[in-house]
């Protein structure tokens, strides 16, 4: 698999695949609205600070603001059709049952996938006014679960699919809003390049918005592990962590001055600076989360065999390169565009077996004709 490359008619095709199955969950009004259909393409972001951890879970709230990079190349196409995809009577005369069918690279979803999706078009409905059911299909250059981002790219193009489809004209602001409801991340995928989530503290206050960036030139090469379904969903990880992790609450705190000397950093054009807080934030979490107990460990030992080579290139080579992690056992390397390249020979050379990729900053979540 080639992490960033995209075959665009494979993709189209994905895109333009519709199932005949889907299944029945639950009874919504019937809007008599006419079928809509819109497509958006959303790239997944990586996280700079972290965000690990919820005071809201049902309106995904934070407990900590974060900072992230939008990447090229680890992208989610998604369309949405609002119509009668599948429309059973139901057991009361005259009623009907509305059922989405959800669609993710060519294999039709059911159970907790489809769920999820439509528990957020429910929210999409609501707002809207209608009572339609959704055909969604989505194709994806990023590994589903691995640590990846996968949900911030899925959502962002899911949110923006489905508002416009639905009929709804929603500020940058506000679609940032709306994805965050799928997924913590996918507000920030929202707008490219360096973006700042705002933890806040309800519906309202907690939204993403892009980060000047200056002059900087960033680039992420990502080091491919494992493209295999992490064992622990980021949604359980977080809450054992935060329930049982005596290293948790020191960590969100070290989190705001984090972010404080991140802004600075990047408003004075130092990434080595950028780079050693990204390093040292990635790392206090994954500590935290070893913590919990039971512990969340993600790593393998290609894992640290990765780690290790970020440094000794720094220390040997004399490249700006730093290290970060999501929850997963896969590497992602901050460094500065110029010298891409160059660390993803040294990482190549260091790392045979493993898949390394370069990603310069990405645009945010764009429709598509």
């Amino acid at each position: 698999m080639k992490i960033g490359v995209t075959d665009m008619a494979k993709t189209r095709e994905l895109q333009e695949q519709e199932s005949e199955r889907s299944v029945s969950h639950r009874q919504l009004p019937v809007s008599q609205a006419a079928s809509k259909k819109a497509t958006a393409v959303a790239n997944a972001n990586i996280a700079l600070i972290k965000y690990w951890g919820k005071a809201d879970e049902r309106l995904i709230i934070p407990r900590a603001s974060s900072l992230s990079l939008t990447l090229e190349g680890l992208s989610t196409w998604t369309t949405v059709e609002f119509g009668r995809p599948g429309t059973q009577p139901d057991d009361q005369p005259g009623g009907q049952t509305i059922t989405d069918c959800l669609t993710i690279d060519g294999k039709v979803q059911l159970g907790s996938s489809l769920t999820r999706v439509s528990k957020f078009l429910d929210i999409v409905r609501q707002k809207a006014g209608i009572g339609l059911p959704a055909r969604v299909t989505s194709a994806n250059t990023v590994p589903f679960g691995a640590g990846l981002a996968s949900s911030a790219s899925a959502f962002a193009a899911l949110a923006a699919a489905a508002s416009k489809a639905a009929g709804l004209d929603l500020t940058p602001r506000e679609l940032s809003r709306l994805a965050r409801r799928g997924s913590g991340s996918a507000c920030r995928s929202i707008f490219g390049g360096l973006v700042k989530w705002n933890a806040g503290h309800d519906d309202e206050s907690s939204y993403a918005e892009p980060v000047d960036s200056g002059d900087m030139d960033l680039a992420i090469i990502v080091v491919l592990i494992s493209s295999a379904k992490k064992p622990i969903s980021s949604r359980e990880a977080m809450r054992r962590t935060i329930a049982t992790s005596p290293l948790y609450d020191a960590w969100i705190d070290s989190c705001g001055k984090d972010l404080d000397d991140a802004l600075s950093a990047i408003a004075s054009g130092d990434v080595q600076h950028l780079g050693e807080i990204t390093e040292a934030n990635a790392l206090g979490m994954h500590a935290a989360m070893m913590a919990s107990r039971p512990s969340v460990f993600y790593w393998l030992p290609q894992t640290v065999a990765a780690l290790n080579s970020v440094a000794a290139i720094r220390r040997d080579a004399g490249l700006g390169a730093w290290s970060t992690m999501d929850a997963g056992p896969n590497v992602k390397v901050l460094t500065v565009g110029r010298d891409a390249e160059r660390v993803a020979d040294e990482l190549r050379n260091r790392l045979p077996g493993c898949e390394i990729a370069v990603h310069r900053p990405g645009a945010g979540v764009r429709f598509m004709r």
